[in-house]
């Protein structure tokens, strides 16, 4: 009996021991411990995130490469600018500046400022947006331009001259059709359509621009002014298509001959 109570109170004793070895022990931080695991569990999701959304922007910029229309879209451009220069010279020796037609001319030189832009941006692959954007602004330039046509052959008809009348009404239609075209070329890029599509919109555009030319060139046939300014949008018209057919990877005939002889 002495024994089993000596036992019981060894036991005592050790227990109590323990319990005093455990207050003073240093405590093991369990909200530690999730917050790291949580950290690195938000660290992870995060990094993850990222690289999807450098993903999603590599795929977004890289979509396309509008390079190889670069150039003859910026050639386009600048031609294009210098017809409507030479269309509002036009008008001042017709005795029409500062009229509609005239006005029509600056929004024809907008449009190849801003074809020359997206030609220049269309360089860098980064610039898909800055393409889009001038090419969209150069679509309301010849919207816009269209009016102002509306408006010509109204001052026409006050004028009398039923002749310029009929001539500048003839303008409208290509006109229009070359703004819609354009318009549908920064659709085409920012739906993410095939560059066969995109390449056909710009030829589109091209062979409205080309009508327009005709247009033009009737306008005054005894002025030089006319006539530059129609040689330069049939330019123009000719890189635009030049510039779709570059995206589309079509081959330039090799010439023939000694043809490719410089001299």
């Amino acid at each position: 009996m002495k024994s089993v109570t000596i036992a019981l109170g060894c036991s005592i004793q050790l227990l109590s021991l323990a319990t005093l070895i455990q207050a003073f022990a240093p405590q093991t931080n369990n909200n530690a411990i999730m917050t790291t695991h949580h950290y690195h569990q938000q660290s992870t999701q995060i990094k993850q995130y990222t690289t999807q959304q450098r993903t999603q922007q590599t795929t977004t910029t890289q979509l396309y490469s509008l390079k190889p229309a670069a150039l003859p879209l910026m050639d386009s451009g600048k031609a294009l600018a210098r017809s409507g220069e030479l269309l509002i010279d036009l008008t001042s020796k017709l005795d029409l500046y500062g009229g509609g037609l005239s006005a029509a001319g600056a929004n024809i030189r907008n449009c190849g400022d801003c074809l020359a832009q997206a030609g220049a941006s269309a360089r860098m692959k980064t610039a898909t947006e800055l393409v889009i954007d001038e090419l969209r602004e150069g679509s309301d330039c010849l919207r816009e331009g269209t009016d102002k046509l509306s408006r010509a052959v109204e001052e026409s008809e006050v004028d009398g001259n039923t002749v310029l009348k009929d001539k500048i009404g003839k303008m409208i239609v290509p006109m229009k059709q070359a703004s819609l075209w354009l318009e549908e070329v920064g659709a085409s890029i920012l739906q993410k359509e095939s560059l066969d599509v995109i390449a056909g919109h710009l030829i589109s555009t091209g062979e409205a621009l080309l009508l327009l030319s005709m247009t033009v060139e009737v306008l005054d046939e005894e002025s030089e002014d006319g006539k530059l300014s129609a040689q330069r949008m049939v330019y123009a018209s000719e890189q635009m298509i030049l510039a779709g057919k570059e995206l589309k990877g079509e081959k330039k005939d090799k010439p023939k001959g000694k043809s490719w002889i410089k001299g």
